[in-house]
């Protein structure tokens, strides 16, 4: 198996940090974004790798952070996008919601500036979505921040289908390039996920419920994280499509709509600054 150089964002805890895990004992080269300083160090300490911080809920620090990782790593091999989670309404230092920004604005970002170095690496991106997408989600391309129609619910889904939706206007645009993407749904991981919001999934998340649901663990829940990371485009997956327990899976009929997936781009690209 040949080696690769991996960025993880969201990988401080969780199915991040177990992922990381995972792929350093394998031998790859990992390298470490959280947001948390105490919580980073901790699992950059445990496994030898390079960390950064950056908090997705500023973009001047998305765009740091960009900066240094394109002096740092002439080469990336693998990009997973894997930070995320689900917060009650309130606007983020750039004035944007903050679900949307931190699950899906963030790393929108972080890809299109590394996007130079991926294409040159014929590199992967690999987004962490969520069957909330097809739950959940309901995305009005005119009001993405869900002004007139909020729920952290809603803001939650839209957002991991915006992820789906990324993932296929990638595809479109870069594949040609060299670059492939996939985006996959990690099942019911047993972490702190829901804590920082009052949406009922709280209730399944930070509560004895949790033990009925049956969880996953966050190792299991890497596990399709770890297979498209190490796994080679056009032989063990195909480029655009959305996973499952390793195999493609149907989501949200919305994540089929390619001029949908193009609007969604390019309001996102005006929204962060892109041209």
């Amino acid at each position: 198996m040949t080696t690769k150089v991996i960025l993880i964002t969201g990988a401080s805890d969780g199915i991040g940090a177990a992922a990381a895990r995972a792929l350093q004992a394998d031998g790859h080269t990992v390298v470490l974004i959280g947001r948390s300083p105490t919580k980073t160090e901790a699992v950059a300490s445990e496994l030898h790798a390079d960390s950064f911080l950056a908090d997705f809920a500023d973009l001047d620090q998305v765009r740091r952070l960009a900066a240094e990782l394109k002096e740092q790593y002439p080469r990336i091999d693998v990009l997973a996008n894997n930070a995320g989670g689900i917060f009650d309404q309130q606007r983020t230092v750039d004035g944007f919601e903050r679900t949307l920004q931190i699950n899906h604005l963030a790393p929108f970002l972080l890809t299109n500036l590394l996007m130079e170095t991926l294409l040159a690496s014929q590199a992967s991106v690999v987004n962490t979505s969520s069957a909330a997408a097809k739950l959940f989600g309901n995305i009005n391309i005119d009001d993405l921040s869900n002004d007139n129609n909020y729920s952290p619910n809603k803001a939650y889904g839209d957002a991991k289908l915006g992820n789906i939706l990324f993932t296929k206007e990638l595809h479109r645009r870069y594949h040609s390039q060299g670059l492939s993407a996939a985006a996959f749904h990690p099942g019911i991981v047993s972490t702190n996920f829901a804590h920082d919001t009052s949406s009922p999934m709280r209730i399944i998340y930070q509560s004895p419920l949790r033990r009925l649901m049956r969880m996953t663990s966050p190792e299991k829940g890497a596990d399709t994280l770890v297979w498209l990371t190490e796994g080679i485009p056009g032989d063990d997956w195909e480029s655009g499509e959305y996973y499952v327990k390793r195999k493609p899976a149907k989501t949200n009929a919305q994540a089929s709509d390619a001029a949908l997936a193009e609007r969604h781009w390019n309001i996102s690209a005006k929204m962060v600054g892109l041209d």
